[in-house]
């Protein structure tokens, strides 16, 4: 049902290079979840943008990823897992994303794997251990962890 709600969407989206954007922790879901959700995106005709595919090696990952949220995808799922929070790289794309989103009119989804969406939310237990390392790391940048936190609720 949520791919061929994806793919109606999916089909009014003519200026955009990805019709979606996929933002999750490699580490966690890269090889099962989003592998396979990647695949039958694909498979269904759903032009689908994420971090491993479409970046060249030696290009600034950074610009290319922000250029796919900014200019070039329409609906966006994040993936969030356990370990999400303790990737300042998906805390600031998660961030870009809800900024865009502002002053859009783009599609997010959000998708819990392996994680309840409360302890997201709430900032409870593996959330909350990222976010005691986070700040202990980012003493001079404390508005930068608050951002990551407020793009959580």
């Amino acid at each position: 049902m949520a791919v061929s709600m994806v793919h109606e969407a999916s089909t009014s989206i003519t200026r955009y290079t990805n019709h979606i954007f996929l933002s999750f922790r490699g580490t966690d879901t890269r090889k099962n979840f989003t592998d396979h959700l990647y695949t039958a995106l694909m498979q269904a005709g759903i032009y689908t943008f994420r971090d491993d595919e479409r970046i060249e090696k030696g290009k600034n990952i950074k610009d290319k990823i922000e250029k796919a949220i900014l200019h070039e995808s329409k609906i966006f799922i994040v993936v969030f897992s356990k370990n999400y929070a303790s990737s300042t790289w998906c805390l600031n794309e998660l961030v870009k994303i809800l900024e865009y989103r502002k002053s859009s009119q783009h599609i997010d989804l959000p998708v819990f794997y392996d994680v309840n969406p409360a302890q997201v939310k709430k900032q409870t237990g593996s959330y909350a251990e990222a976010f005691a390392r986070h700040e202990e790391s980012f003493k001079s940048e404390k508005d930068m962890v608050q951002k990551w936190r407020a793009a959580l609720k």
